[in-house]
């Protein structure tokens, strides 16, 4: 029997995917991004062991909720790092004819990581900073990882959304963007690209593990500047050669 370590389970999700979806969030993660927002979630010690059998029957119990245009959604944490519980869990999904995705950083791009990543419907990719040195200082890793996630997907054909975090004083210039769509650009499985405001919720999350807020003084960023800026670079993917 297959295990895994998850956190939690969202089962009317409306945010990570088509349609409503069940989300299971797995338990760990090697990135410490500094805009975090689920400081519980990072440690692979926590958690709880589930058996995917288990799981199934909380995904069977929900199908009726998110029917045939939503679907299961694995995230975390960083479900790839637990890929082969991931695999099986995305096989016996396929073979249940639901939709699944697996929302991820692309950190984790061994062998048995990129297996379990082509077996998912949509990849909802995270695309910490255009600028790899800026990505390293903010997350702790380049763009290695979801550069060869994203090649990947365009030689099979994968469909996937984009997710930028916009934090001010790090990403919220269209200088930036312009840099994400010189990124971007390139991959013609990129379906859709979303911009998502950094805010400062998880405060009394880190204060219960007794720590600050890794972005000390950083505001949440201005909704109205986000969308204005995700209209600027959905111009520039259209426009760069």
């Amino acid at each position: 029997m297959t295990f895994c370590q998850i956190h939690s389970i969202e089962t009317l999700g409306g945010v990570d995917g088509p349609g409503m979806r069940c989300v299971i969030f797995f338990q760990g993660c090697p990135l410490r991004c500094l805009y975090c927002q689920n400081p519980d979630t990072q440690s692979f010690e926590g958690g709880r062991e589930v058996s995917l059998s288990e799981l199934m029957r909380t995904i069977e119990r929900t199908r009726p909720y998110f029917g045939p245009e939503g679907g299961v959604t694995l995230s975390g944490g960083e479900p790839l790092a637990q890929p082969e519980a991931v695999s099986e869990l995305l096989k016996r999904c396929r073979a249940g004819g639901i939709h699944t995705v697996i929302d991820t950083s692309g950190v984790c791009v061994t062998d048995p990581a990129l297996e379990a990543a082509r077996l998912a419907d949509l990849l909802l990719l995270d695309i910490k900073h255009p600028d790899p040195e800026k990505c390293r200082a903010l997350t702790g890793s380049g763009l290695e990882g979801p550069l060869k996630l994203l090649r990947q997907a365009e030689a099979h054909h994968q469909a996937v959304w984009i997710r930028h975090v916009v934090v001010s004083g790090w990403s919220d210039t269209p200088e930036i963007m312009d840099a994400l769509a010189c990124l971007l650009k390139p991959y013609t499985c990129i379906q859709r690209v979303e911009l998502l405001p950094y805010h400062t919720m998880a405060a009394e999350k880190y204060q219960a593990f007794g720590r600050d807020l890794p972005l000390p003084g950083v505001p949440a960023a201005d909704p109205a500047k986000v969308r204005h800026l995700e209209i600027y670079l959905r111009e520039q993917l259209r426009s760069v050669s």
